[in-house]
């Protein structure tokens, strides 16, 4: 059951503050908040005494109510979902909250940053509390002032009201008293069956300015003198700059100037999301983006390798050397590396019972091998930033997903302190983890400081395509051992990659297994990875559903009814610790999508596939209809069921799932990015293929697990399972499994990367 009484003494400093109000109101602070911005028509008229502060909720003396968001917008739409939990435990009426974005402030608040799919999930009881505790200092007021006991006071859509003496009252006629009154020691929250706004739709606050082409982006950012900025980076990984011939570039209209930028000093401790690729590039700064465009060509540059070498490296406390490898990498090599790796002993992550004596009296032993190729992010915005660096400050905006750390490295590259640089976060055009390493940003700072200027760098196409951060290769080998019965006895999974391993070793189907195995590996690699939409899962999810698919069918078994017998186990009689899921709600997910899907039900020339994953602290499974027409993959329907807890708005949640799974789908068919001598071998959309409409499912229903478990992430989970789905799908509708993404190859009746 979710929890309704909490105690504000908890963190009281850090997460609330009272104070009155130059115009009348009550000012409400929190250390982690973030909001919408809203002003429809039938709302309230503005306060004419508007009391603004940063990561501040203000009650105005008329009762409207503003929140200021310090999290960045990526899409995921928290600045709509966010404010609703407010909203509710404070009981206003939705129409009449009006919500701002913050700039970066640390001091105010905490995590201001996206990933992970964890704002809701983090967020849910400080914000209820936040709602809660400011609903009963209104309540605390009121009682003052009317001579009543605070218990008798109810509220009803930001109205006060004493039912036995008929007195009523605004939020806002009680707001500057409700500021002078006492903290409450605990605040009592709203059980699930009072939600009002919680649970029902709300559609995003922004809709109307993105459609209609209100200025929302970073790349919208324009200023006074503004010039335009890009860059030049090494055409190849593992070179770095030798020498620049400029002079061409430099006579060329409306050219500023031509200079090396260098974004990080060699001898700068990295932070987690410090990741660069080409700490040196060269930068053109001119009049315009034609301009600049042109001068980039007429540049000559010299490259040349660069040495192994190491950088150091703070991942939140534990501090690193990361070798960095010389060379030019090539796919062929990185298919061989990994191959190789798959015969090797490798690091043991986890051992449950005997299973190579189990492998050993096995009646049938099933083992295949999966891979996947460098994927590149694709963000429809390109990467950009806006700064002007003077001697006193420094200003900048746009879009990212962590700011409060690229903040540091910018302190620290600039030698400016913190409270000298203000960050303006604008709505990110795409992120899934690509804006988490916003290495651009410290160039633009660079580059507004060399030129005395306020500047916006702007990425190219092929500039972001090339230069990392990528979805890292991966690969895994599975090993299933049946008994004469078709029970599975024994479980092995070896899982690595470039550079880094996809493997979740405590995931299922480890606990249901009496003899299992999860071993992993790495190899090094100068091609730079980082953070892609659910890091790791995207990949081992898919190899790990199509090889139980597989599996159950060795066994002789339906797909799902294999799945929910391992889940018995797992709930049952779970075998060893630290097992990272709850069976019960891993089978609810399946059991309710074999009831939407119709399961039970086959279809005439329809093939169906069925994938379930638990990431994110999310259960999602999916069942992918696909029938073929002239040999083609057509995808006329996707269901999906998803355990996320509370699904505070579904409109929301449901969007995230259809776009989680139209970007798996094409992501699974078409996504790869491979090297040759460290060249990058596609640099734009006609050679990256990226799905198009008319490859996007017919039909995506999303149905939510009913219960009162605090909310979980949204973001991620429902793209990894989709990718099993669709394999398991497309082997019923050609009778061929699928090991190696992408697929697109299998579609072709001659295909022969199988």
């Amino acid at each position: 059951m979710a929890q309704t009484l909490l105690s504000t003494s908890i963190n009281r400093r850090s997460f609330l503050k009272t104070s009155s109000l130059a115009g009348g109101g009550l000012l409400l602070s929190f250390s982690w908040l973030a909001g919408c911005e809203s002003n429809p028509k039938d709302a309230m008229a503005m306060p004419e005494d508007w009391f603004e502060l940063n990561g501040y909720l203000k009650v105005g003396e008329n009762g409207v109510v503003t929140i200021v968001s310090p999290n960045p917008e990526g899409g995921q739409n928290v600045k709509t979902s966010m404010p609703m939990i407010i909203a509710e435990e404070l009981d206003v009426d939705w129409k009449n909250v009006v919500v701002e974005q913050a700039p970066l402030n640390t001091e105010l608040f905490k995590r201001q940053f996206i990933g992970g799919s964890q704002a809701i999930h983090l967020g849910w009881k400080s914000l209820r509390m936040a709602g809660a505790t400011a609903r009963q200092m209104l309540k605390q007021a009121a009682a003052q002032s009317w001579k009543v006991s605070v218990d008798e006071i109810t509220t009803e859509s930001g109205t006060l009201v004493h039912k036995k003496s008929g007195k009523s009252a605004g939020y806002g006629e009680m707001a500057s008293a409700a500021a002078k009154s006492e903290m409450p020691k605990e605040v009592k929250l709203k059980v699930g069956k009072d939600f009002k706004l919680i649970g029902t739709s709300r559609k995003n606050v922004d809709g109307k300015k993105i459609v209609t082409g209100k200025p929302l982006f970073g790349i919208d950012t324009k200023r006074d003198g503004m010039l335009i900025a890009m860059i030049v980076h090494p055409p190849a990984f593992g070179m770095t700059l030798k020498s620049i011939d400029d002079s061409s570039a430099k006579s060329m209209p409306g050219i500023k100037d031509v200079f090396a930028v260098k974004s990080m000093n060699d001898d700068y401790e990295r932070q987690y999301f410090d990741t660069c690729t080409f700490p040196e590039v060269v930068a053109v700064v001119g009049n315009s983006t034609w301009e600049v465009l042109n001068a980039k060509k007429a540049l000559k540059i010299e490259w040349m390798p660069f040495s192994n070498h190491t950088i150091q490296r703070n991942a939140f406390g534990s501090k690193q050397t990361v070798e960095i490898p010389s060379g030019l990498e090539n796919t062929t090599d990185h298919d061989t590396a990994m191959t190789q790796m798959m015969a090797r002993p490798a690091k043991v992550a986890r051992r449950d019972g005997n299973p190579e004596a189990a492998f050993k009296k096995a009646a049938k032993i099933i083992e295949r091998t999966y891979t996947a190729p460098f994927l590149a992010h694709n963000c429809m915005e390109p990467m950009n930033f806006f700064a002007h660096v003077t001697a006193d400050k420094a200003e900048l905006a746009g879009p990212l997903q962590k700011p409060e750390f690229t903040e540091k490295a910018l302190s620290a590259r600039l030698g400016m302190p913190l409270e000298k640089i203000d960050i303006k976060m604008t709505r990110l055009g795409g992120g899934f983890g690509r804006r988490s390493y916003a290495h651009w940003l410290l160039e633009a700072a660079l580059i507004s400081q060399k030129v005395n200027a306020p500047v916006k760098l702007i990425y190219t196409r092929e500039d972001d395509m090339t230069s990392g951060v990528y979805r890292p290769t991966y690969s895994a080998i599975y090993r299933a051992a049946l008994d004469a019965n078709n029970n599975l006895i024994a479980f092995y999974v070896k899982a690595g990659g470039i550079p880094e391993s996809p493997l979740h070793a405590n995931r299922f189907p480890a606990g249901a297994v009496d003899n299992y195995l999860a071993e992993d590996w790495s190899i090094n690699s100068n091609i730079t990875v980082g953070s892609f939409r659910a890091p790791r899962s995207n990949f081992i999810a898919g190899a790990e559903q199509s090889f139980l698919d597989e599996v159950a069918e060795a066994a002789g078994k339906d797909p799902i009814t294999f799945r929910l017998e391992l889940l018995d186990r797992a709930l049952k009689n779970p075998v060893g610790k630290d097992n990272d899921y709850e069976a019960k709600r891993y089978a609810g997910v399946l059991e309710l999508v074999r009831e939407k899907s119709d399961w039970a039900n086959a279809k005439p020339n329809v093939h169906r596939g069925v994938a379930a994953y638990f990431c994110h602290d999310t259960y999602v499974a999916q069942v992918l209809e696909l029938t073929l027409e002239k040999g083609k993959a057509v995808v006329p329907r996707v269901c999906c069921a998803i355990d996320c807890g509370i699904v505070v708005n579904p409109d929301a949640a449901t969007n995230l799932a259809e776009g989680a799974i139209v970007d798996g789908i094409g992501n699974a068919l078409f996504g790869a990015m491979t090297f040759k001598d460290g060249v990058p071998e596609k640099n734009n959309f006609d050679t990256y293929r990226m799905i198009r409409h008319r490859e996007a499912p017919k039909s995506i229903d999303v149905h939510f697990v009913q219960n009162d478990i605090d909310p979980t992430g949204m973001g991620e989970p429902a793209f990894p399972p989709v990718f099993g789905a669709l394999a398991n799908a497309m082997y019923k509708a050609t009778n061929k499994r699928l090991y190696a993404q992408p697929f697109q190859q299998a579609m072709a009746p001659t295909a022969s990367r199988m």
